[in-house]
């Protein structure tokens, strides 16, 4: 089957200096991946150089499998998803106007997330963190991408409104065939949702791993990896 979205040996970074290295990632149609690591690991930066916003220094990036360096809004006309940390709302637009901006319909949106009906004409601006980003989540999915990529969807939320957005990225690849790569800092609830797993340490993919083997193992996986000043890959962790 043809991944929706790869890469092979990517690095990237800002001002010619190198943050992640040689990353091989691949999201295939229907499955939810997830990139684990402790702050500082790279994951950002990854999301930027995948989607196009971060041009590489290195290494491949490949759409449904064909070598793509075109520009991330080029990409996105060509069906990838990007929800970035900040929430991307029209503070001054209704949540209506949101989504009619966006291009997606409001019945269609509070079908994905009640919760918006009854806010649909509160300025963005004035909705809670997690009405925002359910705003956000849904003038993606309902554009129907081929891949998406999130980047700490659950950020500052409650661990409901986090369910319910994770569900709906799951139902979303479910139904649709698409692909996901999500970064969360909620290693334990994404592993309820995702299919695969790639932890970061350091600029470096340190370890691909199925959501099962990634739960059985997730104690060591969190003690190894996701603390803060988590050893680099290959390196003595006594030291």
């Amino acid at each position: 089957m043809t991944s929706v979205l790869s890469s092979r040996g990517l690095a990237a970074g800002y001002s010619g200096q190198p943050v992640v290295h040689d990353i091989d990632i691949e999201c295939r149609p229907g499955e939810v991946v997830c990139l684990l690591g402790p702050n500082g690991a790279g994951k950002t930066t990854t999301l930027l150089a995948l989607s196009g916003e971060l041009p590489p220094l290195a290494g491949e990036v490949f759409l449904d499998g064909r070598k793509t360096t075109a520009a991330l809004h080029v990409r996105v006309r060509r069906g990838l998803g990007f929800v970035t940390e900040e929430r991307s709302v029209f503070r001054g637009l209704s949540a209506r106007d949101n989504l009619r901006a966006g291009g997606v319909s409001s019945n269609e949106a509070v079908q994905l997330f009640p919760e918006l009906e009854r806010v649909l004409d509160t300025p963005g601006g004035l909705l809670s963190g997690g009405e925002q980003q359910m705003l956000t989540l849904a003038r993606a999915l309902l554009r129907r991408p081929r891949v998406l990529l999130a980047d700490e969807l659950s950020l500052g939320l409650a661990p409901m409104v986090v369910d319910r957005l994770l569900q709906a990225v799951r139902k979303a690849a479910d139904d649709g065939a698409m692909g996901a790569l999500i970064v969360e800092q909620h290693a334990r609830k994404a592993l309820r949702y995702a299919d695969r797993v790639y932890v970061m340490g350091r600029g470096r993919i340190v370890a691909a791993l199925t959501a099962d083997e990634a739960r059985s193992e997730l104690s060591t996986i969190e003690s190894a990896y996701l603390a803060a000043g988590a050893p680099a890959p290959g390196a003595d962790p006594s030291r």
